[in-house]
């Protein structure tokens, strides 16, 4: 387990600021046995976000990716990979590196949760289109505390969208 008291002992160059412990066995935030990770800071601030305490771009702790990574490979049983947050997006080339790694290292497929919709973040393209380009399902857009609906599977509102995706191309809609 990664240690918050002592963080950033790692020796990769790319950094992560995660809000919490890597999450294990979720049902929660994708099909079958997830790990999570939680990421820091996020600057759209949905009313009634379930994670307001990620929003702070300086809270959390720093660790290196490296780290995440062995954590990751010792979690036995699960089947994929979710970012959550906070914003991943706005550390996208940590997350490209782990999406990346348990991808090819674990057989995990990787998940995201964002804020922005699919077409903002290839309209923004950059490390942020790189990181959708990783993902093989994303649910987008902004938590719209009036398109509340606790029926839906994976998502808070109405205006979010599940996306199945292939090399950043949607291939299905749920």
């Amino acid at each position: 387990m990664l240690d918050f008291k002592s963080p950033v002992k790692g020796s990769s160059k790319t950094k992560i600021r995660l809000s919490g412990p890597i999450e294990r066995d979720s049902i929660v935030n994708g099909y079958g046995l997830r790990a999570v990770v939680w990421t820091q800071g996020c600057f759209i601030h949905c009313k009634g976000c379930q994670n307001p305490e990620t929003w702070d771009m300086e809270a959390g702790v720093l660790v290196d990716v490296e780290d995440v990574k062995k954590e990751l490979a010792s979690l036995k049983g699960q089947t994929g990979l979710t970012f959550c947050g906070g914003e991943p997006s706005i550390q996208a080339e940590a997350c490209i590196e782990i999406a990346r790694f348990v991808k090819k290292e674990l057989g995990w497929n990787v998940w995201s949760f964002s804020g922005f919709t699919y077409e903002m973040l290839k309209q923004r393209g950059g490390k942020q289109w790189e990181f959708v380009k990783e993902l093989d399902a994303l649910i987008d857009g902004p938590f719209i505390l009036a398109e509340r609906d606790l029926t839906l599977k994976f998502r808070g509102s109405r205006n979010q969208r599940l996306l199945h995706l292939k090399n950043g191309e949607i291939t299905k809609i749920e």
